[in-house]
Order: structure tokens, then C-alpha cells, then sequence
């Protein structure tokens, strides 16, 4: 038997911009998606702390270190500038292999960086 699992996750990042006329998507600092086990074009479900929203999307990869966390196209209804967003990927994979997966979590600072 297949399952999903949670297998990555962003907690707590900053968004940096909101860019409607766009090709939808989320842009994530190419450091935030290593630390994080997250690769481009990856399906990421993103909650969104201050309105409670929740959505999917795909990740665009951005430029290292610019702490960039950036929703485009009608994703960018959901936020304004400055929410702090969790951003979480699953995974599908065996049963048995799913007992023993541990996920991936960073911890950005305030201004979407590694510590």
C-alpha cells in the first residue's frame, strides 16, 4: 500500500512579494529549497498564519540567498507582504517505508535566512 506523508516543510517564512500579473506559483529563495529538500516545480500546499488561508501551487526557484518567498498569479490573493506563511510538501511512498520516514523542517529567520 501507497500513503502520503509529510515530507518537507518551511515554517514560518516571511512573504516578500505578491505578484498578480504573473505565471502562478510560489518563487523560493534557492537556499530555503535546499535546506529544505523542496525542488522546482515540486506541488506545495502553503497555510498562511495571519488569514488562515490554505492552497497549493508550484515552486519556481529563485535567487540564493535573497530570501525571497514570493506567491505569483492568483495565488497572490491570499497574502499581503509581510504574512507569515508555512509552506509543506508530502510525499507518496510505501507503508512500511512511511514508519520510519522523518521529514525535513527548517526554521528561517525573520528575514526568510538560514540560522
Amino acid at each position: 500500500m501507497q500513503i502520503e506523508v509529510f515530507k518537507s516543510k518551511i515554517h514560518r517564512a516571511k512573504v516578500t512579494q505578491a505578484e498578480l500579473h504573473y505565471v502562478g506559483s510560489i518563487t523560493l529563495d534557492e537556499a530555503l529549497m535546499e535546506a529544505s529538500n523542496i525542488i522546482e516545480n515540486e506541488k506545495v500546499q502553503i497555510v498562511n498564519v495571519n488569514n488562515g488561508e490554505r492552497f497549493e501551487t508550484y515552486v519556481i526557484k529563485g535567487d540564493r540567498g535573497s530570501g525571497t518567498v514570493c506567491l505569483n498569479g492568483p495565488a497572490a490573493r491570499r497574502v499581503q507582504v509581510g504574512d507569515i506563511v508555512i509552506i509543506v510538501s508530502y510525499g507518496i511512498m510505501d507503508f512500511e517505508e512511511a514508519k520510519n520516514h522523518q521529514p525535513t523542517i527548517i526554521f528561517p529567520d525573520s528575514n526568510n535566512q538560514l540560522t
